[in-house]
């Protein structure tokens, strides 16, 4: 740590004071008991939640995955829980120019062991044509289930960008809960970790310490060039796929030629 010699103590701007690990200790033992607050406000909302209310869907409704179409009943595998991420769709672009956002999701849910355990399955849906999107998950060497609902109805089909849950009583199956925007970050495990880090996210919109390193807009290392370097322009692409063969820097992005 770079300090001055004014003031031992006294860090570089932009980091937080040096302290002794008692004085630590105390401060965070203080911010410990609001982090207990909010774990305990988050299982109250959580049992309201088991509260709704529920819609029943058509379990019978056709939808396309690898084996072809299938009923989405079994996309439950038996189970009487499902959660699916319904993944955004661009028709007609190339794999780069594929939703990002989607992708931060999609690419942390490579496993589903712990829902199995539990009795939950998991998918994901999108309402791209299946011979589009069967090249780009052997592209992104997706393993879960992946499904086309093209055509289908909300809540099965419709808008995409969310996290949904099922329940099935028998051959018949209804709608539990939905939710989207920052809702969905529960599936990024990525996004907590990095609220646990001094400089959190890096993201404009933080409540940071005065001399923080300055926040750039939302979702900036989402999509980099081959660099690494943040970047929406024509050489980025949804950072994961950097990862995968092939993954070299182009020139044109997004639906039919335009840029995102």
């Amino acid at each position: 740590m770079t300090t001055t010699h004014e003031n031992p103590t006294a860090p570089a701007s932009g980091r937080p004071p040096v302290v002794d690990l008692a004085t630590w200790q105390a401060a965070r033992d203080e911010l410990l008991v609001r982090e207990k607050a909010h774990t305990r406000a988050g299982d109250a909302l959580a049992a309201a939640r088991r509260r709704l209310p529920m819609v029943e869907v058509d379990g019978g409704v056709e939808v396309v995955g690898a084996q072809g179409p299938v009923p989405f009943l079994d996309l439950f595998e038996g189970r009487d829980e499902l959660l699916v991420y319904q993944h955004m769709w661009h028709d007609g672009a190339p794999h780069q120019g594929q939703c990002e956002g989607c992708t931060v999701t999609a690419w942390q849910q490579k496993d589903a062991v712990y829902l199995h355990a539990r009795g939950v399955s998991f998918a994901i849906l999108t309402t791209g044509r299946w011979d589009e999107v069967a090249p780009y998950l052997d592209f992104m060497g997706y393993t879960q289930p992946w499904y086309s609902v093209r055509d289908v109805a909300p809540p099965i089909g419709g808008d995409m960008g969310r996290l949904t849950c099922f329940l099935r009583d028998g051959d018949r199956a209804y709608l539990t809960y939905t939710t989207t925007g920052r809702g969905t970050e529960v599936a990024g495990p990525s996004f907590a970790l990095l609220d646990l880090t001094p400089y959190g996210r890096g993201e404009a919109w933080q409540e940071n310490p005065e001399g923080w390193p300055e926040g750039n807009g939302p979702c900036w290392y989402w999509r980099t060039d081959a660099e690494g370097e943040a970047t929406w322009g024509p050489t980025g692409r949804p950072v994961p796929q950097w990862t995968r063969a092939g993954a070299r820097p182009v020139e044109t992005l997004g639906r039919r030629g335009h840029h995102h």
